[in-house]
Order: structure tokens, then sequence, then C-alpha cells
């Protein structure tokens, strides 16, 4: 018996009855001070030759737990159950000479960090050739050989060139595809790769799963694809499981999850995703409070604190993950999903998954900015939204405006803060005591743009275009080699710090990563308070306009007094929000807001940033690399690269019909959740790695990993693209792009 899969226009044929791998009842629990705490729980599925598993969910799921136990890598004294059977045999229990002989030749692993995988001192050559020697008695030359075959296949230019580098002359996706290489260097029968693209650029992320697709036809591997990206899911893989609190909750085909989702948790991450394909004008719909720990899991189901439909039965009797049958759940004493052979089979882990027929995110998770962690019933989520709203109106008063009105007078829209020909330079020196200056780095090069009053100017672009930079320059917190910034009409560059402080108040950043901004000696009360106090707040006044403060972004007051490690990511990062709004700025730089936030969670503080800015009248300039987001938040979009514009325009404008080959190939490299728009939409592929900006390409610095350049133009043309930088032209309706040959398409 066969079944076909079909991934990109690439059929795999999987012999039903070829069990490669075999995961049954996996438990993994980890020792503690406080007690045991149970990472996996009772995990069990089959992959068959040929065939791509998903596995996702929110962090602490366990989702890299289970591959961690699956390849024996987890520390002595963690205590693991159940059985894992790679080709029949039991890989359990094995010794470390044992276990060494599987890992690599049956089953190889491919780790998020590449850095963490690969030796530093030693060669790519030599790195890829040892894992061929680890199993086979063969020549020097013949594994070297193998080396630059496998770095051929994954797709790295230059292979002979790469052979002779080490790890830290790649770039981060030539070295996610080195490790790539080392995991199929001896044909294994099953691929686990966990996290592959989680750092890396949507460009070089496209780059990386074409290297992985190649990995499979060539070795023939079942693939374990583990990742939160669920639209990398929805194009890669065959079957999908969804992890929450340790277990499988839902388990089937990627189209019966992502069409007929019979979990709520299931449904909600799907919810709460921001898509290119969707209405930016619809609001999200956030799964409410945060994952539970797994210390002290509730009684019963461990998501019935977060689901809007949990009943008594949820909170007394855990759920079996059972079978879905014709639209129906198979109930009593009927087999577990586990038991079955059928690989199309959908299960859920649900008391009530026949209500979800037809049933819309939207419809059951009430789309609230409100971090409600632990509230349970609908009424109390509409209780805490309301108590939210309450406080952005109390906000407003105080501000003199009234909630729904315009906090400006003006008709037209006031330009608040306006850059012209930014430039920033770093210098570049030499070791030795001396260190004089032997070049530039030239991370900003002429950037000019307007934000104006209640706007999301968002600023886009790969790791490295000078997205940061910029938005660091532009609050004058680094120092310009050239160029103009002025707000409301007022000159910033050139003032001095504490010439400066006064206009803080009204320009007000948020960081990535709310934890490291954060003090940790601090409590969140004083935290939020100590803007306040800098600029001559009184502390009565400050302690009560902390409490509104956090009443406004949806915290507890009472939780005031804890310290940021007590809170969730979501949590700290609204933390982060409120101690920007503690002065009443008009003006937030938000960099990178989300992207180190689970989607369920990412979507609230969204939510929150589109309320504060509706009713408070903020203006916002987002800079994200996450394309899908800015679709949902921005108004307009400015796309950096290598340091330059290379096209503007309003949100509409850029996702409908981009005009640059750039913003194209931007457009056309984020994954979409959708099985079958993802499997059939076109992609404009870029290969290659950014130049370095201390030595940018001549003319137009997008020329070397251009696909039009490379395939449609002609000699003529392309001598224009070398020599001459193309200037930021409008083409009509304020859409500007910087190509000498733009053509605008669409793409969704």
């Amino acid at each position: 018996m066969t079944t076909e899969y079909t991934n990109e226009g690439n059929t795999v044929v999987a012999d039903t009855d070829d069990v490669v791998l075999e995961v049954t009842d996996l438990s993994v629990t980890f020792p503690s001070e406080d007690g045991p705490l149970p990472a996996v729980r009772e995990v069990s599925y089959r992959l068959r030759r040929g065939e791509a598993l998903g596995i996702v969910g929110e962090s602490g799921s366990g989702k890299s737990v289970t591959s961690m136990a699956i390849m024996g890598l987890l520390p002595r004294n963690a205590k693991v159950e159940g059985s894992v059977r790679v080709l029949g045999q039991e890989i359990l229990g094995l010794n470390d000479k044992q276990i060494s002989a599987v890992r690599g030749q049956k089953i190889a692993m491919i780790f998020q960090d590449p850095l963490t995988s690969l030796n530093p001192v030693y060669t790519i050559g030599y790195q890829i050739a040892e894992a061929v020697h680890a199993h086979k008695k063969v020549s020097k030359k013949a594994a070297l050989d193998r080396a630059l075959e496998l770095l051929e296949i994954v797709g790295i230019p230059s292979p002979e060139q790469r052979l002779k580098q080490y790890p830290h002359e790649l770039s981060g996706g030539m070295r996610q595809r080195v490790v790539i290489a080392i995991a199929m260097a001896n044909d294994p029968d099953v691929i686990i790769a966990d996290e592959p693209t989680t750092a890396l650029d949507v460009t070089v992320q496209a780059q990386v799963l074409d290297a992985l697709q190649r990995a499979r036809r060539e070795t023939g591997a079942a693939l374990v694809l583990i990742t939160h990206d669920l639209g990398v899911v929805a194009g890669q893989v065959d079957r999908v499981g969804v992890m929450y609190a340790g277990r499988i909750v839902e388990k089937g085909t990627v189209e019966e999850v992502f069409y007929r989702p019979r979990m709520p948790y299931a449904l909600g991450l799907l919810g709460s995703l921001p898509r290119l394909d969707g209405d930016r004008n619809d609001r999200l719909t956030p799964i409410l409070g945060t994952p539970p720990s797994l210390r002290d899991l509730p009684q019963g189901c461990g998501f019935a604190p977060r689901c809007p439909m949990a009943r008594d039965l949820c909170h007394q009797e855990e759920p079996r993950l059972l079978l879905i049958e014709n639209g129906e759940e198979r109930t009593g004493d009927g087999p577990r999903a586990e038991s079955t052979d059928d690989p199309t089979a959908h299960s859920a882990a649900c008391h009530f998954s026949e209500e979800l027929v037809g049933v819309e995110a939207a419809d059951l998770f009430k789309a609230t900015a409100v971090d409600t962690e632990g509230v349970g019933s609908v009424a109390e989520m509409e209780a805490a939204e309301s108590l939210g709203a309450e406080a952005r109106e109390e906000y407003l008063e105080e501000l003199g405006a009234e909630p729904g009105r315009e906090v400006s007078g003006a008709a037209e829209p006031e330009i608040l803060l306006s850059a012209t020909d930014l430039v920033k330079h770093f210098p570049i020196r030499s070791k030795g005591l001396l260190r004089r200056k032997i070049g530039d780095v030239q991370a900003v090069s002429g950037i000019s743009l307007d934000l104006r009053e209640r706007e999301t100017l968002a600023l886009v672009g790969e790791s490295g275009c000078g997205k940061s930079t910029t938005a660091r320059l532009l609050l004058n917190l680094i120092k310009l080699t050239s160029g103009e910034i002025s707000y409301m009409g007022q000159p910033l560059h050139g003032l001095s710090d504490r010439q400066m402080r006064p206009l803080r108040k009204d320009l007000q950043l948020v960081f990535q990563d709310p934890f490291a901004s954060l003090d940790p000696r601090m409590t969140v009360a004083d935290i939020i308070a100590e803007p306040m106090r800098i600029h001559g707040s009184g502390h009565r006044d400050a302690r009560k306009r902390v409490a509104e403060l956090l009443e406004l972004v949806g915290l507890n007051p009472e939780h005031g007094s804890r310290y940021p490690h007590e809170f969730s990511g979501g949590q700290r990062q609204r933390i982060g929000v409120a101690r920007a709004l503690s002065l009443n700025p008009r003006v937030l730089v938000l960099d990178e807001p989300v992207s180190a936030l689970d989607v369920s969670i990412q979507a609230g503080v969204i939510n929150l940033l589109e309320d504060l800015q509706d009713e408070l009248g903020l203006s916002y300039l987002f800079v994200s690399h996450d394309l899908s987001v800015v679709k949902h938040i921005a108004d307009r979009v400015a796309v950096m690269y290598l340091g330059k514009m290379v096209e503007t325009a309003t949100t509409d404008q850029l996702f409908t019909a981009p005009a640059h080959p750039y913003t194209q190939a931007l457009i056309s490299a984020i994954p979409l959740p959708d099985p079958i728009k993802e499997r059939t939409r076109e992609r404009i592929t870029v290969t290659g790695d950014i130049p370095s900006p201390a030595n940018p390409p001549s003319g137009c610095r997008f020329r070397t990993r251009c696909p039009k350049f490379a395939n449609e133009l002609s000699d003529a043309e392309r001598t224009k693209c070398v020599e001459e930088p193309p200037e930021l032209m409008d083409r009509g309706s304020g859409h500007r792009d910087a190509c000498h040959y733009s053509q605008v398409i669409e793409l969704i």
C-alpha cells in the first residue's frame, strides 16, 4: 500500500508499511527543587519513508525536548520513558557507543543555531568529511569529494572555496546549509530539523527550506520539522502535530488541521496570525493568558484556563487524543489516534471538538487587547476588556481629548518627524595599539522620510540593511555622519544629550527584547515611574500614573510590585510600552517589538498598539522584518536594502503592486499559513547573501542578487545597473522605487 504526498510540486511516494520512526508514549521528566517537571507527556507518532511531519506549538510546549529525547541528547538526570524505534530498532536506553552508531547514519538532526553545531576551529570541509568518516571507511580524498558534492546539493555558491573556510566566515544562511549538508552526509532515513530557519531573514529562509527539500530528495529521508512558523509548516510538510503543555493535542494531515481544526488551541493559533492574504482591517484574535507552568499543570485539560468554551468537565478530566470520523469525534471507548496506521487520520484532544465544526477563531476567541492571565470565562474576558477601555478613556480625558476623536485639530496630518539624506558610517579600525582607520561600514546611505501625525510608518528589510540604525539616528541616540533631522520643525541633529532631554518626552523607544530592556533589580512600578521621576514628576503623582498605565496596557495594577522575570514575554513587552507612554509621547519608535513573541501573544500586543494609536493619537515608526505584521499594522512602508531606501508606498500600494525586484522577492518569500496557496503561489528566488556594507557594489546595490539583472536584462541594461546608482523615483500616487527597470507585478 502506498500513499502519495505532494510538496511544492514534487511528489514523494511513501510506503505506508515502511515506518522509519515510531515514537510511542514518549515522556520526559526533569527533576527540580520544586518537584518533577513533566516536559513531554505521552507523545506518540509514526513517520514513514519520504514523509514530512511538522510539530508546532508555543515556546515551552515540549517540541525541542521531544526531538532531543529521540536523539539521546538529554542530560543524564532527565527521566525518559516510552519507546523510540528507528527502522524497528529501539534506541531509548542505548549507551553512548551504541547511540553514536545510529546518530548520523540512520537519524540526523539539524539544530536551530548552526554556530552551536559547528566547531569554530575546524574548516567546513573538515567537519563535513568528519561526518562521513564517522560511519564509512573511506579515504580522506573521497570524504572531501563527498563534502564538495554535499555543498553543491544544498546550493552553496563557490563550494570549492567554502571547503577551506571557517564557520565565522560564512553568513547565517550558509552555515545552516552546511549543517544540512552534514545531516545528509550518510543518507539518513530520518532528518529532524529543530527550528532550522528561526533566526534567518525570509529570503535566506526560502533558500534554506529549498536546501532541506533537496536533501530529502537526495536521501529519501523522512522529515520531522519543528517550528513555530505555521506558514513554513503549510508549505513543507504532509502531516502536522500541534503540541501544548507537553502533549500533542491535535494531529492530522496539514489540510485537515489548517482548514478544519478541531482543538480550540489549534484554531486560536491560526486565528492569531497576521496574514499577507488577509484583510489588514480585520482585527487579530489573540489567545488570552499564557501557557501553564509545567511544574504546576492545571487539573484536567491544560488549555482549559485559556479556552472560552471550557466547562466543568474540562477542569476535571484531561481529554484523550481521539479520532475524528466523518466530522464527528469518536466517543466512548474508541481507539486512541496513535493506534491507527492511517496517515490521513485526524485526531484531537478536546471533550467538545464536535462543536468546532465550521467555527472561526474570531467567533470563539474574543478579540481583545487585554492580557488576562488565568481568565477562564467569556464574561471575565469581557469585563477585563472593559477595564482596559475605561483606563484609556480616563487617559484621554487627562490629555484634554475625547475618546474616538482626533487629538490634533489640523485638517491635514502634521509632519512630526522628518529626515533628509541621513548618512551614518561606522569606522573600521586596524588591530594593534594605534588602531588606524582603514575603512567605513556604510550603515545608512542617504535615507529621507517623513512621519506624520497618527500614522504608522514601517521600516522593513533584511538584517544588516540599516533599519535599527536609522531608528536610532532619528532619536539622536547616535550621531549622524551627515544629513538633517527635525521634530515639528526643530532641528535635532547637533543637539547635545542635555538639549535633547526636554524632547525625549515626545520621542520614546520600545526595544525588541523586553527582558533585556527592563532592569531585573527594579519592580515594574519603579521601571514605569523612572522616566517620570527623571523629568520631575512627584513620587505620589508617579505612583498614581503607574497604576493608570498598567491598566492602560491591559495589566493588573496590583502586580506593580513584581519584578520583570515574574511576567511572560508578552506581558514584559506591555510593560515596555507602558514605560514609553509614561511621559505622554507623540511618537513611539518600535524596534521589532513583537519578533520575540509567540504568535498568540504577538496578536494581543499588536491589537494593543492599534488601540493606543487610535485612542491616544500616537505616531509609530515600526521597525520590522516581518512583512505579515507590517501589512496589518502600517499605513506606509519604506523598504531598505544595504543602507538605502529602495521602495516606499502606502501599505495597500506596496503589497498589491510592488515595483522593486527586492520588494517583490521579500513578499514572495513570506510563507502563507494556507497549504494550497503556499504550494501554488508564484515565487521570486533571490540567491546569495547581502554584500558587506563595508564594500557595497557599485551602481545598484541589489544587482548582485537581483533575479531581473541575472535573467532578463540586456548587456547594455546591465551596464547601466553596474555604473549608475538608481534614484528613488515617484511612479505616481506617491509610490516611489529605486530601480532603473522597475515593473509592477501582483503577488498576492
